[in-house]
């Protein structure tokens, strides 16, 4: 008996100690990977958190510049969303460096867009890249705002996968989106009361 005492001494400790180690659940995963921001200093903030892509692939230039006609940017935006108006002027600065065509679409294609490719609306704003002659075959590219590099990295991964390079292997490869999206905002107030 004395033998079989640190055995079941053990065992009586792990059944009482609580779980530590519990898989997050969807919400706390949605959570922890959305960050809303109202205010420049916060998108500030979160994007200071965020690596940018300093490794380059050899054919990056020629690929960006070469593939251009065949592509283009498109993002959902909203008004007043800051995190928006980041990522539009990056990606301009980047259509004009690489010859890429950019522009918005609006909340409703957005929103299909995303349930079509399986991805949960979390908020503005969110880009994508498609062929210029196929509407249908698109790419996200980033869920927030981002640092230019990342998103050039990603506007070259998605070229790259609609041009043939398996899927997964341009996944990994991409920047990590960041999830810094504009707050949501409130319902006005101003309804006509029964």
């Amino acid at each position: 008996m004395i033998r079989f005492a640190p055995i079941l001494l053990v065992a009586l400790v792990m059944a009482s100690a609580p779980v530590q180690a519990q898989a997050p659940t969807h919400e706390q995963a949605m959570r922890a990977a959305i960050h809303p921001v109202a205010t420049d200093p916060e998108m500030r903030q979160w994007l200071a958190r965020v690596p940018v892509t300093r490794d380059w692939p050899p054919d990056f230039a020629e690929t960006m510049k070469g593939q251009a006609p065949a592509f283009i940017v498109e993002m959902s935006t909203a008004p007043g969303c800051i995190p928006c108006a980041d990522l539009w002027a990056r990606l301009g600065t980047l259509g004009q460096r690489y010859g890429w065509k950019v522009r918005t679409i609006g909340s409703q294609e957005a929103m299909l867009r995303s349930g079509r490719l399986g991805l949960p609306w979390v908020g503005h704003p969110v880009a994508w890249v498609r062929p210029v002659s196929d509407s249908n075959r698109v790419i996200p590219v980033a869920i927030g705002t981002d640092h230019a590099p990342n998103l050039a990295r990603n506007l070259y991964l998605a070229a790259k996968m609609l041009t043939g390079v398996k899927p997964a292997v341009g996944v990994r490869g991409m920047a990590k989106f960041t999830g810094i999206v504009a707050a949501p905002t409130r319902p006005s107030s101003n309804r006509a009361r029964n």
